[in-house]
């Protein structure tokens, strides 16, 4: 069977329960959304080289591929993608790496390729957060979906920071100016 099945020709697809929808549809938006973070995180983990940072993106591309699944499922098949312990132990990551690395101020991101490429996944997850809200504003959305997502942004986030702080390369805004 060919991945090219045609059947989307005309700007509709298939959701898992087989419902045809519209492409340009809030929840294909969502899970569209959280499918190009997948594809950054992926993307990410080539040029990350801490082992246990690349474990981390791992597990975030785990856990994004059922919440995709998810949000493309209007039926009651499948069971809760994210759940509450998700969302706490990503909480706890972050604890982790912020006792690591306090910070001093507001960051200009990308001082190093790795750290810039993680928060190329962080805008994105942002955005995909924006697109999950959306659809949550008209149907029914886990909750701890929106929350891993909003977690996972600040994962991202700190892990870029720690990247830079070992490597002595974090910058700081010029609050000075800020203020002026």
């Amino acid at each position: 069977m060919s991945i090219s099945t045609k059947t989307g020709d005309r700007g509709q697809t298939s959701l898992f329960s087989g419902e045809r929808v519209w492409k340009n549809e809030l929840r294909v938006q969502a899970y569209g959304a959280l499918d190009e973070l997948d594809a950054w995180l992926g993307d990410a983990r080539h040029i990350v080289e801490d082992p246990s940072l690349k474990e981390l993106l791992a597990q975030a591309q785990q856990k994004l591929y059922l919440a995709m699944g998810e949000l493309a499922n209007t039926g009651e098949t499948l069971a809760q993608a994210i759940a509450a312990e998700d969302v706490e132990a990503i909480t706890a990551q972050i604890e982790a790496l912020e006792k690591e690395t306090p910070l001093k101020g507001l960051v200009l991101p990308g001082s190093l390729p790795q750290s810039a490429r993680l928060d190329i996944c962080r805008t994105v997850a942002r955005r995909a957060e924006r697109e999950i809200v959306a659809l949550a504003r008209e149907t029914q959305v886990s909750t701890h979906i929106l929350q891993y997502v909003n977690r996972l942004s600040d994962l991202l986030f700190i892990m870029a920071r720690v990247l830079e702080a070992r490597a002595g390369a974090i910058r700081y805004a010029d609050s000075q100016k800020l203020n002026k």
